[in-house]
């Protein structure tokens, strides 16, 4: 089944294809510039630092809906081992099988393709079994540090948690923007809480991926027009799932990636942010969430940090 027109109308607006040249892999991360950077740094008044990442274990939020994409194995090698002989220094080491979108993560921009192409029209086929994502993988994402600022829908909304079918839309985001009294510009990285996490917290992770609110298809030209580096929230799916469109499946992951080059995260923890930033009545701060840089990686784990 072929993408409807709409989604056609809406990828013409947003498309950032050549806008930082035909050889970007970046995309809306070179809106974050070192003015950026230097202003975000600006807003740390506290040092309060807190942490966005959910733990990395075996029974994480997978739940085998999304094939392939297993839950961090984590096993000992070595533990305790005098390796140059009895007496000696010991070591204990350990490995992880996981998948890099399994837990708090940054998509790539290569994470998702339609009609044949990824971000900047390379073709899709581009990505391969041997060499990954050879164009834009998650390795050119390099550093992503700016100012952070929570849109905090739920709060907005006067409850603890946005119901399963509900999604968010450009005026609830302005609505979160008139609670934190901050304006969204250009090279914020923006958290939009839905409160959808505390479902997964409270044990149960296939209610957790479905049903579940999160960004309409409407949100990429909010996105587009404020200039946004990136958007991170608290869902499995970014997207409010299943679609509010019938048979139209991960459009916003399509328009956000592809056509903007924007990166795009997931299974973020923002109910302990939530509740700083309502204590400090502000909502804006220093974001640290640096991608770890698996070369040619569709997406990679990220251990974000706020610091207020």
């Amino acid at each position: 089944m072929s993408l409807p027109a709409e989604f056609h109308d809406i990828a013409k607006r947003v498309n950032n294809w050549g806008r930082w040249g035909a050889d970007d892999e970046r995309g809306t991360l070179n809106l974050i510039t070192d003015e950026v950077v230097r202003a975000a740094a600006l807003t740390v008044r506290s040092g309060l630092r807190v942490p966005l990442a959910l733990p990395l274990q075996q029974d994480g939020v997978q739940s085998g809906m999304i094939p392939g994409r297993v839950n961090p194995l984590h096993a000992m090698v070595q533990i305790n081992q005098e390796l140059f002989g009895p007496g000696t220094v010991a070591t204990s080491d350990d490995a992880v099988t996981m998948g890099l979108q399994a837990g708090t993560h940054w998509d790539a921009l290569t994470h998702v393709s339609h009609s044949g192409k990824i971000y900047n029209g390379r073709p899709a086929e581009t990505v391969t079994p041997h060499g990954r994502s050879a164009f834009a993988g998650i390795d050119k994402a390099r550093h992503v540090v700016s100012r952070g600022v929570l849109l905090d829908v739920a709060r907005a909304h006067g409850v603890d948690r946005l119901p399963g079918d509900h999604p968010v839309t450009p005026e609830d985001l302005e609505s979160a923007e008139e609670l934190a009294g901050v304006r969204v510009t250009a090279g914020d990285v923006v958290l939009v809480r839905t409160g959808q996490i505390q479902v997964y917290l409270g044990g149960d992770k296939h209610g957790y991926g479905y049903p579940s609110p999160g960004l309409s298809v409407r949100t990429p030209e909010w996105f587009h027009a404020r200039d946004v580096a990136a958007v991170a929230n608290d869902t499995l799916t970014f997207e409010i799932f299943p679609p509010e469109i019938e048979n139209l499946w991960l459009p916003v992951h399509a328009l956000d990636l592809v056509e903007m080059g924007m990166l795009q995260g997931q299974n973020w923890n923002l109910e302990e942010l939530s509740t700083a930033c309502a204590q400090e009545r502000r909502y804006a701060f220093l974001l640290s969430a640096m991608p770890e840089p698996f070369v040619g990686g569709t997406g990679t784990p990220v251990a974000p940090v706020a610091i207020l």
